[in-house]
């Protein structure tokens, strides 16, 4: 890379000129700012101490000593200490030549050594998957890509939550009032049919906890003494006691919901290389616990449940273990991690979830930890924002979720829509207009949702994310498509690629264009490092509207100058392969026609 050409020379500069040694990675170098002439810009005034002299002096005799040093330099200027360096067009015409024609552009070869687990979905079997997961598996998957493509062994794993408190609400649920019910004799997709009985419990208990309030007990009491809930307890308690008859309807209800999940992680383009279950999970972690007890880490309260001393990390008891035996989710997760680390003893183990769940995994670490887990280190949460809607907050026991099928019908239709008014489909029989809507409504939600910082919040809003300008999947894809028209065009002429350096002039646009190009590989790492495809979504919305003013204002098939043209195709064709490399990190596809 030529910034790490420039930087090591602007150590050896420090050197030469005054005797003082600077690491390379202590000089600061970033691209120039648009609105000033230049490639890469050095902060200059970290090296005064040394120089002892005027911000604009040394850095004119850095320039100098920069010019004479690397022949791809071509001029250099100096604004208020800060050094900008152009890089010459020779050099940045050199670097299309050498990589148009390279598939994998960009990408790592894969390393050997350990890999990295990445958790993502995990799903509920008490309901469909909704907006809130869709966010999450998008963001997974990506990741996921993104760290391949960084030359990272990858393993994608799904936990499923199988078991527990809101598993048998479900269940009871299904035995009052959904009996003989099934996915077949009601036409019902399976996680459909049981999220069903878990909004209809919740309905049900509200009315148990109204009738208690009314008798005069608080809320927070009524809802933990209503007969429905003193029900689901006692299921789970016959569930973890291998209940034949409770195992049989739980087995036959988190089939139809598998059923259903698999339907839409395909339509998603999403899936695992392994999945785990938290009712084999938990048993793992149950022992870990008990053995945390002898050992004298954990305490057991005199009730009998089992606890977690954080005070000496200034946190709060935790509770790993219920009276009644039962397990919580940090004893499952315990399970999890140990089980995942004895099968790929990973350099990293990542989990995808809420930020609402901070906390859970901050105590995580800390109890591996004090139970002698030297890798619980290398646990990362790799935290999400929550999704909202103009109207609110999601609420899955009241079901008012945005439910992820009913979301991609919606989009469906909106995309074929505005793309039948739009012409986008004129040129397509009936087949190819339907994966073509398929294409963009897809595009335009994993677009809209991965365009947003992780960490952040967001508002979704599906008018919004199809449009075919702006900031939006659809735009990038009607790129992608707009520069294989031209290339088809191109060869129905005679055209051809340009073979070689070209050595002509390079219009700002072009340069703007392939300076772009030729940061692909340093957007990988840093999405890689930062966990976070919002950094490749913006490396390739930038591309398109580069690329698309360059189309606008140069001409390209009706250039007379053949060696410019080629050039100009070259650059073309290079275009459309690193925004399809760059939107297949996003889980998106793109088109040749629209």
């Amino acid at each position: 890379m030529i910034e790490t050409t420039i930087r090591n020379h602007a150590a050896q500069a420090i050197n030469v000129l005054y005797s003082a040694n600077v690491a390379p990675e202590h000089v600061i170098i970033q691209k120039t700012r648009k609105d000033f002439e230049g490639d890469f810009t050095i902060n200059i005034f970290p090296f005064l101490k040394v120089s002892r002299e005027k911000p604009d002096v040394t850095a004119e005799k850095i320039g100098n000593y920069l010019l004479e040093q690397i022949p791809e330099l071509e001029d250099f200027n100096i604004i208020k200490g800060f050094l900008n360096i152009v890089v010459g067009n020779l050099f940045w015409t050199g670097f299309l030549s050498e990589n148009y024609g390279n598939r994998q552009y960009g990408k790592q070869e894969k390393t050997a050594g350990r890999p990295v687990v990445i958790e993502y979905s995990s799903p509920n079997t008490n309901k469909p998957l909704h907006l809130g997961h869709v966010r999450n598996n998008l963001i997974g998957w990506s990741v996921a890509k993104i760290l391949e493509a960084n030359g990272n062994d990858v393993v994608k794993v799904n936990l499923v939550n199988d078991r527990g408190i809101h598993i048998c609400k479900s269940m009871l649920a299904w035995e009052k009032w959904f009996m003989d019910a099934s996915p077949d004799n009601t036409n019902i997709k399976g996680d459909k049919l049981v999220g069903e009985c878990y909004v209809r419990f919740d309905q049900e208990l509200k009315k148990e906890v109204a009738v208690l309030v009314a008798d005069g007990m608080n809320k927070d009491d009524a809802e933990k003494n209503t007969p429905l809930m003193a029900a689901a307890q006692e299921m789970l308690q016959k569930w973890e006691n291998n209940d034949p008859s409770v195992r049989e309807l739980w087995k036959t209800m988190n089939a139809w919901v598998y059923q259903g999940f698999d339907v839409t992680y395909d339509r998603l383009g999403i899936y695992f290389d392994k999945i785990y279950y938290e009712s084999d999970t938990f048993l793992i972690g149950k022992e870990i616990v008990r053995e945390g007890l002898k050992m004298g880490i954990l305490f057991k309260k005199e009730d009998g449940s089992i606890w977690a001393g954080l005070s000496g990390e200034g946190l709060d008891e935790k509770l790993l273990l219920r009276a009644d035996g039962t397990s919580v989710y940090m004893t499952q997760d315990i399970g999890t991690a140990q089980l995942r680390y004895d099968e790929y003893h990973p350099v990293k183990l990542l989990y995808v979830v809420g930020n609402e769940q901070n906390y859970h995994f901050d105590v995580l670490k800390i109890i591996l930890s004090m139970l002698g887990r030297k890798w619980a280190k290398d646990i990362v949460h790799v935290s999400y924002g929550m999704v909202e809607l103009p109207h609110g907050k999601m609420k899955s026991r009241e079901g008012t979720v945005v439910d992820a099928d009913e979301l991609m019908d919606n989009m469906y239709q909106t995309a074929e829509s505005m793309a039948v008014e739009l012409g986008k489909a004129d040129e397509l029989n009936k087949d190819e207009a339907s994966q073509l809507f398929e294409m963009i409504s897809l595009g335009a939600l994993k677009y809209f949702i991965l365009r947003v910082d992780p960490k952040k919040n967001m508002l979704f809003n599906p008018e919004e994310s199809i449009d075919f300008n702006g900031n939006t999947g659809p735009f990038i894809q009607y790129t992608h498509a707009r520069i294989h028209s031209l290339l088809k065009k191109a060869k129905s002429r005679g055209l051809k690629l340009y073979d070689g350096v070209f050595n002509g002039d390079v219009h700002p646009k072009e340069k703007e264009v392939i300076k772009l190009l030729y940061s692909y590989p340093e957007v990988i790492k840093d999405a890689a490092a930062q966990y976070s495809p919002s950094i490749v979504a913006a490396f390739v919305y930038d591309l398109a509207k580069e690329y698309n003013q360059f189309y606008q204002e140069i001409s390209i098939l009706r250039e007379e100058d053949t060696d410019k043209a080629a050039f100009r195709l070259s650059l073309s064709h290079f275009t459309a392969s690193v925004i399809s490399s760059a939107m297949e990190l996003l889980g998106i596809h793109v088109p040749e026609k629209m």
